[in-house]
């Protein structure tokens, strides 16, 4: 059975009924793990020995987020760039994170009307989410398409 890691990052969380429900059907689940890195480190401080030894024990990786200003939460995207670093997740002779597999899930206020060449954000979500599907490309992994929980038209 494969293990999951789910990185959450949500700052404001307790306002989130979609992220609510989502997280409460995956928290408890037999081979999953649940990191919500807000509660983790609320001052920031990532602890990239820890994060990277918790990303060794998985199989799956998922980056759960809010869609904010059409990326991810501040301390995700620190999480990314410092946890990683080249010379173990990418670079000569670094296979820390080959062969795990990776998405993201995430939520947006807008429809999906709205992320299409045609609509107010000019883009589908997937197109926006091109700097993940790369960094996990970069690292070995392999990226699924992003499971994408849509507001209403």
């Amino acid at each position: 059975m494969k293990k999951i890691l789910i990185l959450f990052s949500h700052p404001k969380f307790e306002k989130s009924r979609a992220n609510t429900i989502l997280v409460d059907h995956v928290k408890n689940k037999e081979g999953v793990t649940f990191h919500d890195l807000y509660e983790k480190y609320p001052d920031f401080h990532i602890n990239v020995k820890a994060e990277k030894e918790l990303l060794e024990q998985h199989d799956v990786i998922i980056w759960h987020h809010p869609f904010y200003w059409y990326s991810c939460p501040p301390l995700m995207k620190q999480w990314i760039d410092m946890v990683l670093e080249f010379g173990w997740a990418y670079g000569p002779n670094t296979n820390a994170l080959q062969s795990k597999t990776c998405l993201n899930v995430i939520t947006t206020g807008g429809s999906k009307e709205l992320y299409c060449s045609q609509g107010t954000n000019s883009f589908t979500v997937n197109q926006f989410l091109r700097p993940f599907e790369q960094t996990a490309n970069l690292c070995g992994m392999a990226y699924f398409p992003p499971f994408a929980v849509m507001g209403d038209a």
